[in-house]
């Protein structure tokens, strides 16, 4: 990509497409598109077709989706499906038809089964069952790679599927109704020390410190993998900028993605010990084992991208002190606004 290359960001606000937008600004790319939703709603196809009429765009990163953790893809389900699969279609297409010269589609390691062997392959996709409490999301997403797939099977565009493992970072959903596990903790935690601190404030002096519980959801035990999304931005831009001779053995049928992550996991309990302790919550953790846990294990092999040149840089604690910062700054924001 030129420096001065029309590139649209789809999903510009989200984690990772606000992560794409910071990170190709700060290297100097002048001619961003973005839109919000309510200037432009990815679902209606006449209006997104129009929007690839006029602007024309040469690249396209496709970071938009309905996305959030367990509860609510239990809930929402059809909007899930729904959603997903009219946003793939309709930004996939448009690009075809305008002529756009490369696309990044953003997927999610959930695509592959549930108990595929560890670390998880771009080949076993399509192996095996997917996980119940998350499969109308897999399948959109499952969707959109073939989508890809074959339009450059049919078409000869030159279309990336990418698979992110789970992610975390600034601007991250911290609504305990629809987001993934670690910026829920970080918030239950939060949450919780704050009203610990508050209380202790009036115990008498020589009475015993109020102890406070956070309950989390399962048992602890599913082992997860962590990657922060300003990595994820560059692992794009690494992506969007190799050229195809480079890429196109890597992205061949039938896999045709590549996985990005940091190629470790940690126990979910793990997880929670880690994000307990940066946090400062001095309570205890009540594990709830009637919540589901989810896929037991989700590692993915990362051999493609590493042999490629690149390999990520934030480490998880780091990445978790940061994330961590940021929420805290970002309530301070909306506290004084909503004063």
């Amino acid at each position: 990509m030129d420096k001065s290359s029309r590139i649209f960001i789809a999903g510009y606000r989200g984690l990772v497409g606000s992560a794409i937008l910071r990170r190709l600004g700060a290297d100097g790319y002048e001619n961003i598109i973005t839109r919000t939703s309510s200037e432009l709603d990815l679902t209606r196809q006449p209006d997104v077709g129009k929007f690839f009429e006029t602007e024309r765009p040469e690249y396209v990163f496709l970071a938009a989706a309905k996305v959030g953790g367990i509860m609510a893809n239990d809930r929402y389900p059809a909007e899930f499906i729904y959603r997903n699969l009219m946003i793939e279609t309709n930004v996939i297409h448009s690009s075809y038809l305008s002529g756009v010269r490369k696309l990044l589609f953003l997927g999610s390691s959930c695509i592959y089964p549930r108990l595929a062997e560890q670390p998880m392959k771009e080949e076993c996709l399509l192996t095996g069952s997917l996980e119940p409490t998350n499969e109308p999301y897999a399948i959109a997403k499952i969707a959109g790679i073939k989508i890809c797939q074959s339009y450059n099977r049919q078409y000869g565009t030159n279309y990336i599927s990418a698979m992110p493992t789970n992610l975390y970072g600034m601007n991250d959903n911290f609504d305990l109704e629809t987001s993934h596990v670690l910026p829920a903790m970080i918030r239950k935690f939060h949450e919780a020390k704050v009203h610990m601190e508050k209380a202790n404030v009036k115990v008498p002096s020589g009475s015993s410190p109020i102890q406070n519980t956070v309950e989390l959801w399962g048992t602890g035990s599913p082992r997860r993998e962590f990657l922060h999304v300003d990595d994820l931005a560059d692992a794009c831009l690494f992506l969007m900028n190799l050229d195809e001779k480079t890429l196109s053995p890597m992205i061949r049928p039938p896999a045709s993605i590549i996985n990005i992550g940091v190629g470790e996991d940690l126990t979910i309990k793990e997880l929670a010990g880690l994000i307990k302790g940066i946090v400062g919550f001095d309570g205890k953790i009540a594990w709830n084992p009637s919540k589901p846990d989810g896929t037991p294990k989700k590692l993915l092999d990362t051999g493609k991208l590493k042999s490629l040149g690149w390999t990520p840089r934030i480490g998880l604690e780091a990445g978790i002190r940061m994330t961590y910062e940021w929420f805290l700054k970002s309530k301070t924001r909306e506290e004084i606004c909503t004063r």
